[in-house]
């Protein structure tokens, strides 16, 4: 009888293949048809911006479709290099547009986690189960109220905060082996050098696409379109992001030499010297915090070997940082930290903080999600919204969730730390891969004294790097 049972589940898994298979098939003979079709009836710009978006997410599509190990670092490139192709886009045809199809590019590369999260969802396992409740209600009731209060706009910033948590039932359902986790953090590594290296040439010598788009975006914060006049934002759309991308890249490839990409301390060098010429003092944070929390829960041979290339890239910097072109601004923005009453941000901030106060403890059932950050842009013409900037991530999660949704996704951060030193304690080979996801843990909830940085690029990283220690899989048990 159970040898029966099992034929046809045999028969029906195969059929489901073979079915699947046509399903694939006709898609990529229709798929073409349809991009014609679609093409003819847009006008020439939207048509461009649309052939470069699907040229982007075809591969990805592939990647997904095939289960290849290579659809996360694929997705860490177009987070990347995405802005810049933006840029190029814009320049070529003499015309800045400040909502553009190809500003979805990385969230729609990303978007196609969901086909095997959606194959294997059935094998997830409890710790998965419960992450997910605690975020699925926190952003259930920021989207119900975000639809009320912002309207269908609240779409765009659903889909910043969903999308890069696919990662961890991706991670989960399909984990990776030691070899593959290096793999995956190797190829990070190379990514961020290569931003660094073009972040470095930017600040030498401004590319014209990049001149063109910060004579017409209107940030005085980036400086000036002039060689050495620049704050580097390198591929991305602001130093900021680009600072972040490259902290959280640093912190592995200092501490584990497999994680250092291909050139080592070389790119070691040259990320910390693009870093450094962001001037993007959050993201120093981020590395301290993730690099304490990481020493701190090493071996203690670990600590004094880490400690010790630590003081190494130290001496380093403080030789070369004052002979970089430029260096007196350098200079100049981080003697600002010994002085930080006087610092112009710090007081922003701390007004900030007195100011919006008020309006959370006013407003306890929150603005909902599209309320704030860069999707106020939607519901005003292209132009940030009045919550568009909000220095403080603390603020922000409670004014878009209220307190009830701030409840639940703090609630679910404290399940994924319980989880992470519920593991640091086994002892076990994959110790490095769960102090990453420690370290990141803890760099991610101190960012958040800055901006929310969940949404987007920053949490797509971050959940990277939480996935992989969650559920990084025990080398002698793999052997078995």
């Amino acid at each position: 009888m159970s040898r029966l049972a099992d034929q046809q589940i045999s028969i029906w898994l195969g059929n489901r293949r073979g079915i699947g298979m046509i399903g694939v098939g006709l898609l990529a003979c229709m798929l073409p048809l349809a991009i014609g079709f679609v093409s003819a009836k847009l006008n020439p710009t939207t048509s461009q911006q649309g052939a470069i978006l699907l040229a982007l997410v075809f591969p990805a599509f592939l990647l997904a479709i095939f289960q290849s190990r290579l659809l996360i670092p694929y997705t860490l490139l177009v987070w990347a290099v995405g802005p810049e192709i933006r840029r190029i886009a814009d320049w070529l045809e003499g015309t800045y547009h400040s909502v553009s199809l190809l500003s979805l590019a990385p969230l729609l590369v990303s978007s196609m986690l969901i086909i095997p999260v959606l194959r294997g969802i059935h094998e997830a396992e409890k710790p998965l189960t419960r992450i997910a409740v605690f975020f699925g209600i926190e952003l259930g009731y920021g989207s119900v109220v975000g639809l009320f209060k912002n309207g269908i706009v609240f779409a765009y910033d659903l889909a910043n905060y969903v999308i890069p948590l696919l990662l961890l039932p991706y991670l989960a359902i399909k984990p990776m082996k030691a070899k593959e986790l290096d793999r995956l953090l190797y190829s990070y590594a190379n990514i961020a050098v290569l931003v660094a290296i073009y972040g470095i040439i930017q600040y030498l010598t401004v590319p014209p696409w990049d001149a063109f788009w910060m004579n017409h975006v209107e940030m005085n914060s980036i400086g000036l379109p002039e060689p050495l006049q620049i704050r580097v934002f390198s591929s991305m759309n602001s130093p900021g992001p680009c600072a972040i991308f490259l902290a959280m890249a640093l912190v592995p490839m200092l501490m584990e030499k497999r994680w250092r990409g291909t050139l080592g301390w070389i790119g070691i060098l040259l990320t910390v010297v693009c870093l450094l010429i962001t001037l993007v003092r959050s993201a120093w944070l981020i590395a301290f915090v993730m690099l304490l929390a990481y020493i701190l829960s090493s071996s203690s041979k670990g600590k004094w070997k880490t400690l010790f290339q630590l003081a190494i890239v130290g001496l380093l910097l403080y030789m070369i940082v004052p002979k970089l072109p430029g260096a007196e601004g350098l200079v100049a923005r981080m003697q600002t930290l010994t002085d930080i009453q006087q610092d112009h941000s710090y007081n922003e901030r701390l007004d900030l903080l007195n100011t919006m106060i008020p309006a959370v403890v006013g407003n306890p059932v929150g603005q909902g999600i599209g309320s704030v950050g860069i999707g106020t842009k939607l519901d005003n013409g292209g132009d940030l919204g009045e919550l568009g900037i909000m220095d403080n991530g603390y603020i922000a999660i409670f004014l878009t969730f209220g307190i009830f949704g701030a409840f639940f996704f703090f609630g679910g951060l404290f399940v994924i730390i319980k989880r992470l030193l519920v593991r640091i304690a086994e002892r076990d080979s994959t110790q490095p891969y769960i102090r990453l996801a420690l370290a990141t843990w803890a760099g991610a909830v101190a960012s958040l004294i800055s901006d929310n940085g969940f949404p987007g690029m920053r949490g797509y990283l971050i959940w990277m790097m939480i996935g992989i220690g969650l559920w990084a899989k025990d080398v002698i048990a793999e052997r078995r």
